[in-house]
This record gives C-alpha cells, structure tokens and sequence, in this order.
C-alpha cells in the first residue's frame, strides 16, 4: 500500500465531485461556450459545487482543439489541448451496445462521477467499436460512453430521453423537426440510420451496431454542416493529399 497523495484529499480526488464540459474550440475560439457554459451552470447547481468563474484563458490558436472546463470545490479550472482524431472515418463507426448502465440520478449531467462512462468505452475497446452506448435499469438506450446519439426511424429524428443534453447533438438539430422520447433497446432493430455527435467528432454517421442480439448494418450518411463545431476536425488535403500549409 501506498500513503494517499495529499492532491487528493478532497471531495473531488476521493468522491469525483466535479463538473466538467468540454468545448471545440477553432483557431483559439470556444464553439457553442454560451450552450455549455449554461449547462455547466445547471449541473454546478445540482452538485451544490460554486457557478462557473473567472474570464476565458487566452487559448492556443490551434485549428483544432479541446477546451476542458472543470469545476470543484476549489473553484474553476481549464486545459486545453490539440484536436488530432485522425482521417474522417468515411464509411462510418461501429457502435457496440454495452451492459454498462447509466446512474440514475447523475445520467443528466457531466460530473467527476464517470466510471459508468469509462467502463462502457473499455467493452465497447473490446468489440472493435469506436463508441460504447449505456441503457438504464429499464434497457432503454440513454446516452454514449462520449458521445451522444441520434437515432433516425422511418425518416423520423429521435434523440433518446434520459441522457446528457448533448451540446453538439443539438446544435445540430437545429431548425430540424425530432422527438425526444424513452428507446428500447428492442427499437434499435428498426433504425434506418444513426449517429454519434460530440465536441471531439462533430456528428458521425453510424454503420454498425453490434450487442447481445446481433448486429445491424445502416447506411452512414456524412451531414455537410456549415457550423465548424459538427464536422470531423480533420487537418485539410492539398490536391496530392498531404496537408495544406495554409491549415498549420
């Protein structure tokens, strides 16, 4: 055994009790910072943990990156690093439905609290699959290990209840006619298309689902969003396919 550092003797290192959010940024700009700021808010007020403070850090001008803002006790803290997820998988992503289950008081919010998240992403690891998807008691879909999903049946947007807010999720649902509503996981079998949207990978078309049950093949559809906060962060090509300069 070993003595318990002193950094974490607090609430935070010994019981996870933090908020946290994270933002796209591009060229040094947080993405959508009013959207997640307001959530961070509201789960600081659930955790009894103090609101958001200080003002923006001056960010590297990355064409890329990933600001993380976290809230303790102690107050509110950041880092911020390079965006680098690698070539747009153009065919799509495996999903793997997990036997991991979401906390039935916390699934709503971004907390320090993220073993359920973690153990998710490790099974889904296994299957091959690039997100893992978590259920809740009742084995309905709730949310993904990293990312939140929308589901698409018969032409009809549907965003599963029960989950995290999904900032990226809904900036791109924008304008767009959805329902939000419990999923069973038996529903999964009748999707005609679905995605992944998070701050590290835009909205992603999903080409498998794997689970329990089986597999299901879908046709992956790349969205073609103007925002930059919904795209896949990849560097741009020249034409002989090496990256541009002008994008460093």
């Amino acid at each position: 055994m070993k003595p318990l550092p002193p950094a974490l003797e607090h609430s935070a290192g010994l019981h996870g009790a933090t908020a946290f959010t994270t933002l796209r940024t591009h060229w040094g700009e947080p993405l959508h910072a009013k959207a997640h700021l307001a959530r961070l808010s509201d789960t600081c007020t659930f955790l009894d943990l103090p609101a958001p403070e200080g003002d923006w850090p001056r960010l590297e001008t990355w064409r890329w990156g990933l600001l993380r803002l976290t809230v303790a006790a102690e107050g509110t803290f950041w880092s911020h690093r390079p965006l680098q997820p690698g070539r747009r998988p153009e065919e799509g992503v495996r999903v793997h439905l997990t036997s991991g289950q979401v906390h039935p008081q916390l699934a709503g919010h971004k907390t320090g609290n993220y073993l359920p998240y973690l153990l998710a992403g490790r099974e889904a690891a296994r299957a091959r699959a690039f997100e893992g998807w978590l259920t809740d008691s009742a084995g309905r879909l709730v949310d993904g290990g990293r990312t939140s999903p929308l589901l698409e049946v018969g032409g009809r947007l549907i965003v599963p209840q029960g989950g995290l807010p999904g900032i990226t999720r809904a900036a791109f649902l924008a304008g767009r006619p959805f329902e939000q509503r419990s999923v069973a996981v038996e529903e999964l079998l009748h999707l005609t298309r679905a995605w992944i949207c998070g701050s590290g990978v835009g909205v992603v078309p999903v080409r498998e689902i794997s689970g329990p049950g089986g597999k299901l093949t879908l046709t992956a559809r790349w969205p073609d969003p103007v925002d930059p906060a919904l795209g896949w962060p990849e560097e741009p090509r020249s034409a002989g396919g090496e990256v541009s300069p002008t994008a460093r």
